[in-house]
């Protein structure tokens, strides 16, 4: 866990990839809050395998990167998911 004097950092990341979707492939950008970068990663698998039913083995990231909260593309306020 991230810890900043004694409270809980939460970081955000953008995570760029594609997904297998019959016969065709998805691309996709999203960014997500997490504590660390192996949070967000398992998160994005649930969220994609979830919504569209695909195998965590057809989803390949090819870009991951923390991102500084003033160049979020939502406000703090919104749900990032």
């Amino acid at each position: 866990m991230c810890e900043k004097g004694g409270e809980t950092i939460i970081k955000t990341f953008k995570i760029k990839g594609r997904f297998r979707c019959g016969k065709y492939e998805q691309n996709f950008t999203k960014e997500l809050r997490g504590l660390s970068e192996k949070h967000v990663i398992e998160r994005l698998y649930s969220e994609i395998g979830s919504k569209h039913r695909v195998k965590r083995g057809l989803i390949h990231i090819s870009e991951i990167s923390e991102i500084k909260p003033e160049s979020e593309s939502r406000p703090k306020g919104q749900n990032s998911g």
